[in-house]
């Protein structure tokens, strides 16, 4: 086992078109669920289906400017701000018209 990955090696395993990119895995010794990984939102609208998940993921923001929603709170994002969904709340994000897309970071915590 590894417990590093370089961004050569994402994009040979998982391309580079990619709308999200893995980074720390079981594959490099997280355990528990624990993972992170970059995601770019260049939608204008919420997703309708967002996410959800059994622990909590915390979000930094690396590019863009747009709107995150936790459950039914919605508020502005930009390049340097973090934010965490807690375990079971709906998340999701958009980009601001006009604005490049958001591109975060990403990363969920052990169960």
């Amino acid at each position: 086992m590894k417990p590093y990955i370089t961004m050569k090696e994402v994009i040979e395993k998982q391309g580079t078109e990619a709308r999200s990119h893995r980074f720390l895995t079981s594959e490099n010794g997280c355990t528990n669920g624990c993972c992170s990984g970059t995601t770019v939102y260049a939608d204008h609208e919420f997703n309708p289906h967002p996410g959800c998940h059994d622990d909590q993921e915390g979000f930094y923001v690396l590019e863009g400017e747009g709107f995150a929603k936790l459950g039914d709170l919605e508020f502005p994002i930009q390049a340097g701000d973090s934010f965490v969904a807690l375990a079971g709340v709906p998340h999701t994000i958009k980009t601001k018209e006009g604005c490049q897309p958001v591109k975060v970071f990403w990363f969920h915590s052990a169960q």
